[in-house]
């Protein structure tokens, strides 16, 4: 196999890029002319109501520029990266509740697609499925490594299991809270594909650079389409594709639990929610934030979408650094 290293990456980062780039404007022409647009929940901030009908399930032109890109990887690294193929089929499985759920609420001419535990039950399914494949590739007991510390903790299957099943679905559902408003969740993802790349180089794990590196490219095209003012969406196809994508690198790493690091926007979105629940029950109606998930507290605030975007980019840049170095520590 051939060696990894960033000229390789840069290659299928850009087979990526220029795949998905050429398709985008084919894909927003085909989405608008099935009248695929988005619905716009009248509890959100008022100005969001002009991006009513603007075309959603744009996901599929970074899926199919991540795939092929995958598949150049493997033949350009000349053998077969399985955890590429994984996690490609990990995030194309959640890609298609996705594409179930925004299917839904097109027909329904609502946004609200598959029922909460439909698409739970969907997610537990597929996280199965990946679970399965990593323990048939194993050759020991799985291994929890711990952040800041040299501590690895052996776990035993059912356990791990469990564990792997409830941080994949968070992990996919966090993401998909994530896709709120124009270019959030491909551009705070950005950064964490990048990441996954470089630990993919500094170990020599084909199958997590060949990924990381198609993901990187992907996301870089669509946000020329997505970017305020987005002429398209990702939609729950695209953002349960990314959520899959981000869980499965992790666990093809080994290192599951970086994703509190490299994942914070992620979980701080996903906590935003939970606490404005909790609140609002406990408190008879009344509101922590303006309105959750957190960036449309911001939004509420008086803050433009260009803005939240980069800060929580640039805020997942650091912290992917810092988890870099975390991670790349005990071989330094």
């Amino acid at each position: 196999m051939t060696p990894i290293n960033i000229r390789t990456a840069l290659i299928i980062c850009a087979v990526a890029f220029v795949v998905t780039a050429a398709i985008g404007p084919a894909v927003i022409r085909y989405l608008r002319k099935m009248k695929f647009g988005q619905k716009i929940l009248e509890i959100g901030p008022k100005w969001h109501m002009n991006k009513q009908n603007i075309p959603t399930m744009g996901g599929f032109m970074f899926i199919i520029g991540i795939a092929i890109a995958v598949v150049a990887g493997n033949l350009l690294v000349g053998g077969l990266a399985v955890p590429s193929l994984a996690v490609l089929g990990l995030a194309v499985a959640y890609g298609a509740v996705g594409l179930v759920d925004d299917y839904a609420k097109i027909k329904k001419k609502e946004n609200a697609g598959l029922t909460p535990k439909q698409k739970l039950v969907l997610q537990i399914l597929v996280a199965a499925v990946f679970i399965l494949v990593l323990f048939l590739q194993s050759d020991g007991l799985p291994v929890i490594w711990i952040p800041f510390t040299d501590i690895a903790i052996p776990l035993p299957w059912p356990l791990y299991i469990i564990f792997a099943a409830f941080v994949i679905v968070g992990a996919d559902n966090a993401v998909n809270l994530t896709d709120g408003i124009d270019g959030l969740a491909a551009g705070v993802t950005l950064p964490v594909a990048i990441f996954f790349v470089a630990v993919g180089i500094a170990r020599q794990d084909a199958g997590v650079m060949i990924f990381a590196a198609a993901l990187a490219g992907g996301l870089a095209a669509f946000l020329i389409f997505n970017f305020n003012p987005a002429k398209v969406f990702m939609g729950d196809t695209g953002s349960l594709f990314l959520g899959g994508a981000v869980a499965g690198l992790a666990f093809a790493c080994d290192m599951p639990l970086v994703l509190l690091l490299v994942g914070l926007i992620y979980i701080i979105e996903t906590l935003s929610v939970i606490l404005q629940v909790t609140y609002f029950k406990i408190s008879g109606g009344k509101r922590l934030f303006k309105m959750a998930p957190i960036h449309h507290h911001f939004e509420m605030c008086g803050w433009g979408e260009k803005k939240i975007v980069l800060v929580f980019s640039g805020i997942t840049v650091l912290l992917c650094l810092l988890a870099y170095y975390v991670a790349m520590a005990p071989a330094m």
